[in-house]
C-alpha cells in the first residue's frame, strides 16, 4: 500500500456549488459494487469521458467540483468511490482509511470504472481517460498502466512509477503536474519519470510549478494553496484533455 500521510494531510477540501447534470450510479467491480456520480455535459453526445479519482479524503465535494467543471467542458465524468462510502475529516482519518484499502481492489474497481463508460450509450468507447489528485493521481497513472484501451491520464501530484518495463505497459498520453516544493514527490523524481517516458517514445507533459508544494490546486489547502499556479495547472489540464480526447 502506498503511503500518503505526508502528500495527504494538505489535500484538503472544499464545498461548492456543481453545474452539471448528475445523478449517482453504480457499477459492478468483481463480486462487489462500486457507488459513484456521473456528471453528463448537455448535448446528445457520443461524448468523451473521464474515470474521476478522489484524494486520501475520500470521494467528498472538491473532487465533484472538479468532475463537474470537467463535464462542463463536455466529458461525461465518473467520480468514483474506492472508499466504499467513507469519507475523512482528518488527516489520522484518511490515512487509515487510505490503509485499508487494498491496492488490488481499488486497481479492480478503477478498470471495472472505465470499462463502465465504454458500455454507456452516451460515451465514444475510443475516447475514455482518467484524472486524479494526490492519491488518486497515482491511481491515474496506474489506470494508465492497467488499461491499454485508456487514450488520456492527467497526474496531478501523484505517485510515479519508477522501472523501464512497467512503464512500458502505458499507451495513454500522460499530463503530469507536479509542484517543485513538494517534499514527498521531489522534482528530480519527477524528470527520472519523464525521461524514462520519452526514452520509451511515450507521449508526456510534464510541468514543475517551482514555488508550489504538494496539493497546491486546493483551495482549503491554506498554506499551500497558490490561485495562479493552480489556475495555470487548470488550463494545462483543459487544453492537454481536449487534444487527446476531443479529437476523434
Amino acid at each position: 500500500m502506498k503511503l500518503w500521510l505526508l502528500l495527504g494531510s494538505i489535500c484538503l477540501f472544499t464545498v461548492a456549488a456543481f453545474a452539471a447534470e448528475s445523478r449517482n450510479v453504480s457499477y459492478k467491480s468483481g463480486d462487489e459494487t462500486v457507488n459513484a456520480v456521473m456528471y453528463t455535459p448537455q448535448g446528445n453526445g457520443p461524448f468523451p469521458a473521464l474515470v474521476v479519482i478522489h484524494e486520501w479524503w475520500g470521494l467528498n465535494d472538491w473532487v465533484k467540483e472538479q468532475a463537474s467543471k470537467l463535464a462542463d467542458q463536455g466529458y461525461v465524468t465518473l467520480a468514483i468511490d474506492l472508499y466504499r462510502g467513507k469519507v475523512a475529516s482528518t488527516p489520522d482519518e484518511a490515512h487509515e482509511i487510505m490503509r485499508g484499502v487494498p491496492e488490488d481492489r481499488a486497481n479492480r474497481d478503477l478498470l471495472a470504472a472505465s470499462s463502465y463508460l465504454r458500455a454507456q450509450k452516451n460515451v465514444d468507447p475510443k475516447r475514455v481517460g482518467s484524472i486524479g489528485w494526490c492519491m488518486g493521481g497515482g491511481y491515474s497513472l496506474d489506470l494508465a498502466l492497467n488499461d491499454p484501451k485508456l487514450k488520456a491520464a492527467v497526474i496531478n501530484y501523484g505517485h510515479l512509477a519508477a522501472d523501464d518495463a512497467t512503464l512500458k505497459k502505458i499507451n495513454a498520453p500522460i499530463l503530469g503536474i507536479f509542484g517543485g516544493q513538494d517534499r514527498g514527490i521531489p522534482p528530480a523524481d519527477v524528470n527520472k519519470f519523464e525521461a524514462q517516458l520519452k526514452a520509451l517514445g511515450k507521449t508526456v507533459e510534464i510541468h514543475i510549478f517551482p514555488d508550489a508544494g504538494h496539493a497546491f490546486e486546493n483551495p482549503d489547502n491554506k498554506q499551500g494553496y497558490r490561485a495562479d499556479d493552480a489556475a495555470q495547472a487548470w488550463k494545462l489540464t483543459v487544453d492537454f484533455l481536449a487534444k487527446n480526447l476531443k479529437s476523434k
